[in-house]
């Protein structure tokens, strides 16, 4: 639905809905809200002078270089999320030079990783080649094989496979320029003109392409065009070619079972045709199959586990279809007189704790953001840019979270407790539980003698919904009918299937076994499902749900009817809209599926074993049905906020305090989070060059460190040498024998050094080169185009995040910085 159809969604709430005159407080403000400020410049300003309290983007490093920039300011260096280039391998009737897989691959020489750091960022962030940058806490699972890739600038070396490629093809190249059966070779390059550095990144890349012999066609647009041109169009059209993306993080995650899919594999539905049947989709079975082990749990061991994400990693650099750029350190900015402010490893500042428990002296918190709506918001397969999850992250509440500082997962709105008999053995279901059946279309018990690997026992911290109905078990069940009904295609007619969600969901399908309820707040769940930390098992197995089951049901209903789609690509391809429950006009479409249900005293298949009295159906679907006519909008959840307005034409997003006595979570529940001391490299003492065959001592001064962990490769990867180093005291000496240094050779050697800490999971990072010499005094001829120079002269630090896993697997945190 446009923009343009949407009108302001109305200010009141009816205190009807829920009584919170007499609650204990679960937030320090009143109400939260966002405005848009596109420009940063502005926003940072407003900031600074009070009208702002915090902005949800970076600041440009530039513009907080000192002390005096930083005035009435509060600065947070936090690691952000990454850049990349999304390529179109499709085939075409129109030529199209990146369904050649050399063609691709040879743009990662093409594109000067180092100067999009130093020049286009400023120096925060760090060049990466995959998915997995120094601030996940799978980097150091795959740090050596990324240094066997040796990507570095060398626009002479892309050229030539590129030429070698297309003259394999029949192309030839006439007065500078390629053609192809007497045509140009045209690209077309979609560049987000709504973010500098990509829009630098993209200009870059098009004028290297030119300079080859290209046609390069530059179209610009932000994330709603480029949800039509990129993600909307099948890839056979050549509308574009190549994408310049941008991607931000929720969470800090320890274990990711879901990157590798989202950014590598087809069956996620996020690489080129999307799913989406009736358009031309990038296949890899071999991805596929790899990735899917990662995410169902299919390892026996850690190790195991560590082989799955290193295949998956060549695999993925290797067809090059997406190649990731540059990961980012972020620099948020709030006023000094803030308080309470949360800044997580994965999110940064514009995570979900920090309007919970962030506080000053006034009663409404208020926030700059980059985009005020960016795509659909719906729990199914909407709310998928980073702009729309910062502000959903205070509306619901979900059943687990990443801690912000070790990534681990921890209960949220239930308790739990894992039995597993897992990797090799299984347990035996129990004869009344039950799983739904697609195809008969009801609750079933399991068979006699069923087993499943992993047993997790849920005990929910239910509360009211924001429409003051109570949350409930039939929620939980609804949400395991709809997970299992729309990941299962029971036929080519079967109309409970989306492109893009059901290929996802499946495979959790595929896992779910069985599960028993307990009592009205407690159930158990039965999964084949297996990992070395039971967080885990529970996470993957937890039933929840964000919105109450009948709205849901209303979306479902209008979606079977063909009137709007849970995704992007179905809405494109039926011609329908993509379901919003924050525009008024799919909230009243919601409101009369409410209305409709209740005049027809409908109770869905799905809950009809477990509720039969009509009563509680009717206040139900009122409540729901009231709240859409109050609020003028479908946004129903059970956060500690609740969505008040939203207004496209001042561009503000309203959300109210939910004080409301069944909330669980009190004032100052999550101000554990807010102070942490990190492990800190205070001083560095190495030679710049060395005697081949000597033995090299670094000393490293650091704080709040509990080990040192080096890596000393080679200038073309070919060697690495690395130790993982206890430190009782704040100076470590790093010894590295003489028939060690043998080994690597002579030339330039990349050294990076972590100081880490076991508890707080943020280290410092440390990279500079040295020089190994033949005979010291004696420096030998070097191909330059094997050595990057610091354009400053400088070495360089990363303020990242970086997971450790050597003998105790943790996760650490990088750091990058200049030396001023």
């Amino acid at each position: 639905m446009k923009l343009l159809l949407v009108f302001i969604l109305a200010l009141v709430v009816v205190s009807l809905i829920h009584n919170d005159s007499f609650a204990e407080k679960s937030t320090f403000f009143d109400s939260v809200k966002f405005i848009q400020y596109l420009d940063e410049n502005t926003a940072l300003e407003e900031v600074r002078n009070g009208n702002l309290d915090m902005y949800y983007y970076r600041i440009s490093s530039d513009r907080l270089e000192n002390q005096k920039s930083r005035e009435g300011l509060e600065v947070f260096d936090s690691a952000g999320g990454s850049y990349s280039i999304l390529v179109n391998p499709a085939e075409s009737k129109e030529f199209n030079p990146f369904s050649i897989k050399d063609v691709r691959f040879a743009l990662n020489y093409l594109i000067d990783r180092k100067l999009i750091v130093n020049e286009l960022m400023g120096g925060y962030g760090a060049p990466i080649i995959s998915y997995y940058s120094p601030s996940d806490p799978e980097y150091l699972t795959i740090i050596k094989q990324l240094e066997t890739f040796d990507f570095r600038y060398n626009s002479i070396l892309a050229e030539e496979m590129i030429s070698n490629a297309l003259k394999e093809r029949g192309a030839i190249k006439s007065n500078g320029q390629w053609e192809i059966d007497h045509k140009p070779i045209g690209i077309t390059i979609f560049i987000r003109s709504d973010d500098p550095v990509r829009k630098s990144i993209g200009e870059i890349l098009a004028s290297e392409l030119e300079k080859i012999g290209f046609t390069v066609k530059k179209d610009y647009g932000d994330l709603n065009k480029a949800f039509v041109v990129v993600y909307g169009s099948d890839p056979a059209e050549m509308k574009w070619n190549l994408y310049t993306e941008g991607w931000g993080r929720s969470a800090f995650v320890k274990y990711d079972s879901v990157g590798l899919a989202q950014m590598y594999s087809p069956w996620f539905s996020n690489m080129p045709g999307f799913n989406n049947p009736s358009y031309w989709n990038y296949k890899n079975e071999y991805l596929d199959t790899i990735t899917q082990k990662i995410y169902n749990g299919n390892f026996q061991s850690e190790d195991q586990r560590a082989d799955l994400i290193q295949e998956a990693i060549a695999e993925g650099i290797d067809q090059s279809v997406r190649i990731f750029l540059a990961s980012k350190i972020d620099q948020y900015v709030a006023n000094e007189k803030m308080n309470g402010i949360i800044n997580d490893l994965g999110a940064g500042v514009p995570n979900r704790f920090t309007p919970i428990n962030s506080r000053n002296n006034d009663k409404e918190l208020v926030v700059g953001v980059k985009q005020i709506y960016q795509g659909a918001w719906n729990p199914v397969m909407g709310l998928r840019d980073t702009y729309s999850r910062q502000i959903w992250g205070v509306i619901s509440d979900p059943i687990t979270f990443k801690h912000p500082f070790t990534g681990k997962t921890f209960p949220v709105r239930a308790n739990w407790n894992v039995e597993t008999a897992g990797p090799n053995g299984k347990l035996n279901l129990p004869d009344d539980a039950i799983m739904w059946d697609p195809v008969e279309q009801q609750w079933k018990k399991v068979p006699p003698g069923t087993q499943a690997i992993s047993k997790v026992r849920f005990d929910f911290k239910f509360s009211n919904w924001h429409n003051g109905q109570k949350m409930d078990m039939n929620d939980i069940l609804y949400s395991l009918y709809f997970t299992t009904e729309w990941g299962t295609q029971t036929d080519e007619n079967d109309k409970t299937v989306d492109m893009e969600f059901t290929p996802i969901v499946s495979q959790t399908v595929q896992t779910i076994i069985g599960v028993k309820p307990v009592d009205e707040d407690t159930i158990d769940v039965y999964v084949n499902y297996w990992h070395f930390d039971e967080g885990e098992i529970a996470d993957w197995a937890a039933l929840w749900s964000s919105v109450p089951w009948e709205i849901s049901a209303a979306m479902e209903q209008a979606v079977i009817d063909g009137k709007a789609s849970f995704s992007r690509s179905g809405a494109t391809n039926k011609n329908v809209s993509w379901i919003s429950l924050i525009i008024p006009n799919d909230a009243k479409m919601i409101q009369n599926y409410l209305n409709e249900f209740n005049g027809n005293r409908y109770i869905p298949k799905s809950l009809e074993l477990f509720e039969t009295d009509f009563n509680y159906f009717d206040k139900r679907y009122a409540a729901s049905s009231e709240w859409v006519r109050v609020n003028n909008h479908a946004v129903i959840s059970n956060g500690p906020f609740y969505l008040s307005a939203y207004s496209p034409e001042s561009r503000t997003i309203i959300v109210n305090a939910f004080d409301d006595e069944t909330y669980p979570f009190k004032l100052g529940y999550w101000s554990e989070f807010e102070k942490t001391e990190f492990p800190k490299i205070t001083n560095m003492s190495l030679p710049d060059i060395i005697q081949k065959g000597t033995e090299l001592e670094i000393n490293v001064e650091t704080s709040q460190t509990d080990s040192i962990l080096y890596f000393l490769t080679g200038s073309n990867g070919n060697a690495t040498l690395s130790e993982l180093i206890g430190t009782d005291e704040n100076s470590t000496k790093i010894k590295i024998p003489g028939e060690k240094m043998e080994k690597l050779g002579t030339g330039a050697k990349d050294l990076k050094i972590f100081a880490i800490s076991n508890s707080v999971l943020k280290p410092d990072y440390y990279s500079t080169s040295l020089l190994v010499v033949e005979n010291k005094g004696v420096l030998p001829e070097m191909d330059q185009n094997g050595i990057e120079f610091n354009k400053n002269n400088s070495f360089e630090m990363m303020w990242l995040l970086v997971p450790i896993a050597i003998t105790i697997v943790a996760a650490i945190y990088i750091k990058k910085r200049k030396q001023r």
